[in-house]
């Protein structure tokens, strides 16, 4: 249960700073990324963490990169936009007529954000590092594609859900027309 690998973890998790050249180290490379961003961050491309400090970035500590070189409004940015895409599931799943539809859209909704809230606990220390992908951001080819296949169920729940109100709320109006 309690591999070596599995405790160093959280030793990394909870003590990063007592081996930085060790389990903390890409821990340590993530505080120093965000910490170099400051509010502006330094410049598109100009980061210093991608060239070779913080590995496989363009995975899990991709969020590490974005603070570092576009800062904190460009994190802000970005969580804006993840945040605004799980806010139309939610509201999608709210306006939706069919019990199906409306469990798939908050399961959906709630897994982006669930997804988010691991990846960016684990870049800001708060949880042990797991390999979660930021959603639509982190490098990964399955979980991209579960995600796409996941925006597109979104879609099509929300659009079905937009056509049966149309479609219901036309017919209503005939149907009085007809017998006016």
């Amino acid at each position: 249960m309690f591999s070596p690998g599995r405790l160093a973890r959280f030793t990394g998790f909870l003590h990063p700073f007592e081996n930085q050249q060790g389990d903390g180290y890409q821990l340590v490379n993530s505080y120093v990324a965000i910490g170099n961003g400051g509010i502006l961050g330094m410049g598109l491309g100009q980061g210093i963490q991608k060239t070779g400090y913080l590995p496989e970035l363009h995975t899990d500590f991709i969020m590490a990169i974005i603070a570092e070189e576009l800062g904190f409004w460009g994190v802000l940015l970005v969580l804006g936009l993840l945040f605004f895409i799980i806010f139309k599931g939610l509201k999608t799943a709210i306006k939706c007529r069919d019990p199906f539809g409306a469990l798939l859209a908050i399961g959906i909704s709630v897994m982006m954000a669930v997804q988010v809230f691991v990846n960016l606990g684990a870049v800001t220390g708060l949880l042990p590092i797991t390999g979660v992908t930021l959603p639509f951001i982190s490098f990964g080819g399955s979980s991209l594609t579960l995600l796409m296949l996941a925006a597109g169920i979104l879609t099509n729940v929300s659009m079905f859900n937009t056509y049966t109100q149309t479609y219901k709320s036309q017919s209503m109006e005939q149907a009085y027309i007809r017998n006016v």
